[in-house]
């Protein structure tokens, strides 16, 4: 059998980047062959990260990509934030967000199935599971190909913005970009808010209506008349409308005019607008700390 040196570990190290306890187990199993040793931890490696495929990953990280009238937003999920300042992790999520503004891929699996130095993206982030031994995933992305301008604001990269716009003064863009991170309307107008988005809100202004209708009978006051109370329902919906339409907020440098007004005033006009908030609507793990180290005494206690 080859003498394996701490040479040969490192050099196998160096191409897989790999642990250099399991480049060493690798080279002992391969009998020094460092080309089948590559392939036993490729395996091996992609084994780790199947196993981690099962564990939620809800936290992550944001990136984006512009380049010229070309631009991308996308989030790349793991496990904790911990992986979040890892340079690997995130130089992937700015890889992708590159190939993603460059390619066009019609959705996550066409980005995962793109090359990346001589390797897929899936594979690239497979083998980075297995590094680092936490599940990561390639969530969502937005991608715009305009005639107009795009510009972008990231916030710890936890709060991402992509916007499109038209105008020549670019510190206006960035700044309607930081309001949407910081306001997140849904919809660039009211008339542009999702129809259910609509009715919830309506439906909570009348179960309210009602709730209050039910009080004033207990304490013997006249209620409303049913036109006032549709009134009353409408304005709270208009209300909630002017609240989440991007257009119709008071702009956060200066809310004595919306934002509609200051960009009548900068001569700048949003065409639309994506905001990704890291791990929104994903189901995070809640540790247990004591129900863990209850479980291992008990196992250790059938050994």
């Amino acid at each position: 059998m080859a003498e394996i040196t701490a040479a040969l570990v490192g050099q196998l190290r160096a191409k897989t980047d790999a642990p250099m306890m399991e480049c060493k187990k690798a080279l002992v199993e391969a009998g020094g062959d460092i080309g089948k040793a590559e392939e036993l931890l490729r395996v091996r490696l992609g084994t780790k990260a199947s196993r981690a495929s099962s564990r939620v990953a809800a936290e992550g990280t944001l990136a984006v990509y512009l380049s010229g009238g070309r631009g991308a937003l996308v989030e790349i999920n793991c496990e904790t934030d911990f992986v979040t300042t890892n340079e690997d992790f995130v130089a992937l999520a700015q890889t992708c967000a590159r190939l993603v503004a460059e390619n066009n891929p019609a959705d996550v699996a066409a980005l995962s199935a793109l090359p990346l130095d001589g390797k897929s993206v899936d594979q690239v982030r497979t083998e980075l599971v297995g590094r680092i031994g936490e599940n990561m995933a390639i969530r969502r992305f937005h991608r715009y190909e305009t005639t107009g301008k795009l510009a972008s604001y990231l916030h710890n990269r936890r709060i991402g913005v992509l916007l499109e716009y038209d105008g020549d003064d670019e510190r206006v863009a960035h700044d309607i970009a930081m309001h949407i991170a910081a306001m997140k309307p849904v919809a660039l107008s009211a008339g542009d808010v999702p129809a259910g988005l609509i009715e919830r809100e309506r439906s909570v202004a009348l179960q309210k209506a009602h709730e209050d209708a039910a009080k004033a009978a207990a304490e013997g006051r006249k209620p409303q008349s049913p036109d006032i109370l549709a009134k009353r329902i409408e304005g709270a919906v208009q209300k909630y409308l002017k609240e989440v339409s991007l257009l119709n907020q008071p702009y956060v440098r200066n809310d004595k005019q919306t934002v509609e007004q200051m960009l009548r005033e900068a001569k700048t006009a949003v065409r639309s607008f994506v905001i990704y908030t890291v791990g929104e609507g994903l189901e995070k793990k809640e540790d247990n700390f004591a129900a863990e180290v209850a479980a291992q005494v008990a196992a250790a206690q059938q050994k």
